[in-house]
C-alpha cells in the first residue's frame, strides 16, 4: 500500500465523488477523514466500508464555510490519526443562476463553501505540513472554470474559476516547503449534486448528450475522478504541482454545448 502511514482529510466525502476518493485513498493505505457537513448516516456508510477491509476511518462533521468548525475538525482528525499528509478540497454545492436571475444570498452561500471553505480547511493543515516538509493537497475544480455556457452555471463557473487560481498561488507559496498542490478538473459526473432539481428524463437526455460531445463517448464515474486523486496523492507524484488536470474523456464544448 502506497500510501501506508498517511493521513487524508477529504471533505465532503459522504457521497459521490467525495466517497469514491475516500475509498479510493483508503485503499492505498491512507487513514481517511471523511467529512460531511449534514450527511452523517452516509459518512457513517463510508467509514464502515473502509473498516470492512480494515482500513482506519473517521467521520467528521464540520460545515467548512466556518473557520472556528473546520479547527475542531482537523484537531479530532489528529487526535485520532495523527498530522494531516494530504488534503482534498473536494466539498462544493452548486446553486444554479445567471447574471438574469442573480440572488446573492444563494450565490454567498456557494462560495462560502466553495472558494472560502477550501481556504479555511488549507490554512487550518498547512503550517503542520510546513513544518515536516511535506504535504500533498489536490482541489476539485470543474470544466466550468474553463468556460462554460450552460444554463444555470455561471457563478458556480466562477467559484471553480477561483479555485483554479488559488491552486496555482498556493502552490507557489507552499513549493518550497516541500509541498504540492494540484487541482483535478471533473468533467460531467453524474452524482447527486448534478441530479438536484432535474427529472429523470432530462438527466437521461444530458447523459447522452455530453457522452456524444466527449472523446470518450461516455461520461464520467466518480471512481475516474478518485482516480485521479490517487495519482497525485502518491509520493511519487512529488515533482507535480500548480496543475490542473482535466479528467472529462475528451469534452470539445466547453463554450459551445447547450
Amino acid at each position: 500500500m502506497t500510501l501506508e502511514g498517511k493521513t487524508a482529510l477529504v471533505t465532503g466525502a459522504s457521497r459521490g465523488i467525495g466517497r469514491a476518493i475516500a475509498l479510493r485513498l483508503a485503499r492505498e493505505g491512507a487513514a481517511i477523514g471523511i467529512n460531511y457537513r449534514t450527511g452523517a448516516r452516509e459518512a457513517e456508510a463510508v467509514a464502515a466500508e473502509v473498516r470492512s477491509h480494515h482500513g482506519k476511518a473517521l467521520p467528521l462533521g464540520a460545515d467548512i464555510a466556518h473557520p472556528h468548525a473546520v479547527s475542531i475538525m482537523v484537531a479530532e482528525l489528529e487526535r485520532e490519526f495523527g498530522p494531516v499528509d494530504i488534503l482534498v478540497n473536494n466539498a462544493g454545492v452548486m446553486r444554479r443562476g445567471d447574471l438574469g436571475d442573480f440572488d446573492y444570498g444563494l450565490m454567498e452561500g456557494m462560495r462560502g463553501t466553495n472558494v472560502d471553505g477550501l481556504i479555511h480547511v488549507t490554512r487550518a493543515v498547512v503550517e503542520g505540513m510546513k513544518k515536516r516538509g511535506s504535504g500533498r493537497i489536490i482541489n476539485l475544480t470543474s470544466i466550468a472554470a474553463h468556460g462554460t455556457a450552460m444554463a444555470g452555471t455561471t457563478f458556480y463557473a466562477a467559484t471553480k474559476a477561483a479555485v483554479a487560481l488559488l491552486t496555482r498561488r498556493f502552490a507557489l507559496d507552499l513549493g518550497p516547503y516541500g509541498i504540492t498542490v494540484n487541482a483535478v478538473a471533473p468533467g460531467f459526473i453524474v452524482t447527486e449534486m448534478v441530479k438536484q432539481g432535474r427529472t429523470a428524463d432530462e438527466i437521461a437526455a444530458t447523459v447522452e448528450g455530453l457522452a456524444a460531445k466527449a472523446m470518450m463517448r461516455r461520461v464520467g464515474k466518480p471512481e475516474d475522478i478518485a482516480n485521479a486523486i490517487a495519482f497525485l496523492a502518491l509520493p511519487e507524484s512529488g515533482f507535480i504541482t500548480a496543475q490542473v488536470l482535466t479528467v472529462d474523456g475528451g469534452r470539445t464544448d466547453y463554450i459551445a454545448h447547450p
